[in-house]
């Protein structure tokens, strides 16, 4: 089942022309968009189906800096400066609130690498620090499980993913971005070894600059495109409850569940670490890297063999741009949810909170995660492709960063500062034998 999203206007007809087009309307793209068009930039947004239909709207809602990988750290930092002002600054409710965060184990050899983690991290001047068990305890009234440690970043929030994007996207289309949902980008047009077009189902826009933004179906387009991308996609599954009792203003992961407080008064709930990944021909092809990180161990992540195999089969990646397109057989990816792994998170919580133990699941759903095999994002221009920029590969971590991952894209775009140092996102490390490795214990 799809979440609940907030729906937006889009506009009747295509421009002929844009400086930049925009393929993907989740956070990212919309962010982008926004950046762009405040630079006084005329730009395009395409969206197969509707703004935050996929992973931008099927994620936890952390906006954290913990446990965030060292790469990641100084956008993060950005980010949440974004975050905290963006409400005014468009004029509209996104649901961020600077809330902290927090960690909680029961296990030393995690307690570890937390330690480890804290090394890196001090040279960024974040406020985490560990906690005791005790000190953990206090910071959870009301919850009954026994803690080793905890790790909390008091500056870290939380925004609702309903909400962030469309309010993004109309902030945008204030500014003169023109938006078209149900309108499936089939691939681009080059004149000259650049790009020159982007054709759509609906029509043709030519444009010098082009952003694939397109989540979990960047690799695909990108394919078509004789682009190399390295990039898998894990089904995360999430519920929502009713309006309950408010036991923690705060998120917190904690061993067999994690929990974030909404603006509707209920929670959102998942399982810390648990995601299906199944089996296809594409998953083979790119085995060799991604298995560094598989290597490292990922006990949450199921690997499942079915029907993903056999379609994967028939799927091609030099479709006819003059008829429909991969991109217009699936206008929204809604996989179904795990139900025995939610569940089993809904009983660790309520036995977590007694408080809560008369609450019900209002909705269930699940979502693709665009990942990559260091488990960072490619935000960068394509070297072999002028006019061909990347914003992709978020692994679970895109939400939070969506509003600085939209600033930097649209700063590369313009050919202005960008920032934050963009080498650490740079496409070429997909094709340079760079070896991708994802930090310890992501």
């Amino acid at each position: 089942m799809s979440p609940p999203v907030n729906k937006i206007q889009s506009d009747e007809k295509l421009p002929e022309t844009a400086d930049v087009v925009i393929i993907g309307g989740g956070i990212i793209g919309c962010a982008t968009a926004y950046y762009l068009a405040k630079k006084g930039h005329s730009v395009a947004l395409i969206e197969k189906g509707h703004v935050g239909g996929e992973q931008s709207s099927r994620n936890w809602g952390w906006c954290r800096q913990q446990r965030r990988d060292a790469r990641e750290i100084p956008l993060i930092k950005e980010s949440l400066q974004l975050w905290g002002g963006l409400n005014e600054e468009i004029g509209a409710e996104t649901g961020f609130r600077r809330t902290g965060l927090l960690y909680v184990t029961k296990d030393q050899a995690e307690v570890a690498r937390w330690e480890r983690w804290l090394e890196d991290a001090r040279q960024y001047q974040l406020h985490t620090r560990m906690l005791s068990g005790a000190e953990a305890e206090a910071m959870m009234p009301g919850c009954t499980e026994k803690w080793a440690a905890g790790l909390h970043t008091p500056t870290d929030g939380r925004a609702e993913p309903a909400l962030a994007a469309p309010a993004i996207a109309a902030a945008a289309r204030k500014l003169g971005v023109t938006l078209h949902q149900n309108c499936a980008a089939r691939g681009l047009e080059t004149v000259g070894g650049k790009v020159a077009a982007v054709v759509t189902e609906a029509g043709v826009v030519r444009t010098n600059s082009v952003l694939c933004a397109a989540g979990a179906w960047s690799r695909l387009f990108l394919r078509r495109q004789n682009v190399e991308l390295k990039q898998l996609s894990v089904r995360a599954s999430v519920f929502r409850t009713e309006p309950a009792p408010e036991v923690l203003g705060s998120p917190v992961s904690a061993p067999g569940f994690g929990m974030r407080r909404r603006l509707d008064g209920g929670y959102t709930v998942g399982y810390r670490g648990a995601a299906d990944f199944e089996l296809t021909p594409d998953a083979l092809r790119q085995l060799r890297a991604f298995w560094p990180a598989y290597s490292q161990g990922s006990p949450g992540i199921k690997v499942r063999f079915g029907g993903a195999f056999f379609r994967g089969l028939g799927q091609g990646s030099n479709w006819a741009l003059d008829r429909p397109s991969p991109f217009e057989a699936v206008r929204v990816l809604d996989p179904a949810p795990n139900m025995g792994v939610l569940e089993t998170a809904f009983a660790n919580l309520k036995t977590a909170y007694p408080a809560l133990a008369g609450i019900k699941m209002a909705e269930a759903w699940a979502g693709m995660i665009d990942t990559t095999p260091d488990a960072i994002p490619v935000i960068s221009a394509v070297d072999t492709l002028p006019g061909l920029y990347i914003a992709t590969g978020f692994s679970g971590h895109g939400f939070g960063i969506g509003p600085a991952a939209g600033r930097l894209a649209a700063d590369l775009i313009a050919g202005d500062h960008p920032l934050v140092d963009p080498a650490p996102f740079r496409w070429s490390r997909m094709v340079d034998g760079t070896r991708l490795v994802p930090m310890e214990g992501l």
